[in-house]
């Protein structure tokens, strides 16, 4: 297993409302960890979660990326 200290992470911010966007979209938020307006998530910088946020460019932005 990798050692965590070593591990990166992004820190994700949900700029946009999920309504009136299809299900998966809202899935994916929650997947994400987000789930209102302005909330951030620090996930795992791999690419999956990569992944997702280029699927919801439209409603999240990259905050930092350590």
């Amino acid at each position: 297993m990798a050692n965590t200290s070593q591990t990166k992470t992004i820190t994700v911010e949900q700029t946009g409302s999920p309504q009136r966007r299809p299900g998966i979209q809202r899935q994916t938020l929650v997947g994400l960890g987000l789930n209102k307006i302005g909330r951030r998530s620090t996930v795992p910088d791999n690419p999956a979660t990569r992944g997702m946020i280029a699927k919801m460019q439209h409603i999240v932005r990259i905050v930092d990326e350590a």
